[in-house]
């Protein structure tokens, strides 16, 4: 206990360092990016200073600056930059393909998506806005503004891996703890049943009516195979070549002769042998448990239908109530172990139904059709030899 417990302390104490050490990383580059944005701002508003100090020379016939010349020429090196003048024409591009120049549209939209990402620049002199500074974010900018996105993206894989890891070992420690159940209920059953068959074996040796032995003989049987199929739980099955059809009749008139007669039993089968690969106690033993949940859904009255039909390569048994139905969202999550909508039900009977027929038959179970209140009909469907 104390060593589960360690290990799920550990386990958290992980998930939550990765989140803080991510949610760091995420927020120093989302500081790193504003930082190089504000840069990048006073670079341009140096650059527009050194074009107020360029139009102040207007047409007088003086040597430009050469501090100014220097930041007119090196400090819009990638940042593409229009500048217009009073009346919005374009006087001044620089790092802008010419083909968005020629387009008065492509040019239009370009500079609003400027203004959008960085507010424009006025250059004034004499208390004048002679022209108006748009630039847009550099190419190492805009690399920048998609890496917060990134490192979302890993924070919501990473998270969805935790989950399902999470999940995964939640499950496996709930399949582990069915298997340890069912091995235990297999091994206490066995010791009264072997009593049993030592009381049947005295019977016949007295007056008794042989119906009522062969009756009770039929039960110890029947015992023997629910031991059998409770050991097998967590275990690979070892599967056989047999006729799909005599076992799904020997399953369907083994619970028929035991239900209630209001129950009205239908079963349509093929009058020849379908060969499957199969585990016939843990078959039988799906095809019992979805009976029962049938006749469970159907309080006990109705009608029951057990259909067995092949197409090509493939067998289906398709089983068939007039029961209370089931909602389109609950058509997956019957399988699930421990989901169940009765109030004594531990929902375990579909899922060990899915785990015999998915992982030991590689074969597949699913809700076919379901309406409420009209039935529901789930299907089996397994592989040909």
């Amino acid at each position: 206990m104390t060593f589960s417990l360690n290990r799920n302390i550990i386990r958290w104490v992980i998930i939550v360092s990765s989140f803080i050490i991510i949610s760091l990383i995420l927020w120093n580059t989302y500081t790193f990016f504003q930082n190089f944005k504000a840069e990048e701002r006073s670079k341009m508003k140096t650059w527009s200073v050194a074009q107020i100090d360029l139009n102040s020379m207007g047409d007088l016939d003086f040597d430009v600056n050469p501090v100014t010349s220097q930041v007119l020429t090196e400090t819009i090196i990638s940042t593409p930059v229009i500048v217009t003048d009073e009346i919005g024409e374009v006087n001044f591009s620089s790092n802008i393909d010419s083909v968005t120049l020629a387009n008065p549209k492509k040019l239009k939209a370009l500079i609003s998506k400027y203004e959008s990402e960085n507010q424009p620049i006025p250059i004034v002199v004499n208390k004048k806005v002679i022209q108006t500074i748009y630039y847009g974010n550099s190419p190492l900018l805009n690399k920048l503004k998609y890496y917060p996105l990134a490192l979302l993206l890993i924070i919501f894989l990473f998270g969805a891996v935790v989950y399902f890891f999470y999940r995964s070992s939640k499950i496996a420690e709930q399949n582990k703890l069915w298997t340890g159940m069912a091995k235990e209920t297999a091994h206490q059953i066995g010791t009264p049943l072997s009593s049993l068959v030592g009381w049947a074996e005295i019977l016949k040796t007295e007056n008794v009516n042989p119906d009522y032995i062969l009756e009770i003989q039929k039960d110890i049987d029947r015992l023997q195979t629910i031991t059998e199929r409770f050991s097998k739980i967590g275990s690979i099955p070892t599967l056989k070549t047999m006729d799909i059809v005599k076992v799904t009749q020997s399953s369907y008139e083994y619970l028929k002769s035991r239900s209630s007669k209001l129950i009205n039993f239908e079963i349509v089968i093929p009058d020849r042998e379908i060969l499957v690969s199969l585990n016939e106690q843990l078959l039988s033993w799906t095809i019992e448990n979805l009976v029962k949940n049938a006749i469970d859904a159907m309080k006990g009255k109705g009608k029951l239908k057990l259909e067995l039909t092949q197409l090509e390569r493939q067998v289906f048994i398709n089983i068939s109530d007039t029961g209370k139905g089931i909602p389109k969202s609950s058509f997956t999550k019957i399988f699930e172990p421990g989901y169940t909508t009765k109030k004594r039900g531990w929902g375990l009977g579909l899922s060990l139904a899915k785990r015999i027929v998915n992982d030991y038959h590689n074969g597949k179970i699913k809700v076919l059709t379901s309406e409420i209140g009209k039935g529901t009909t789930i299907q089996i469907m397994l592989k040909q030899v």
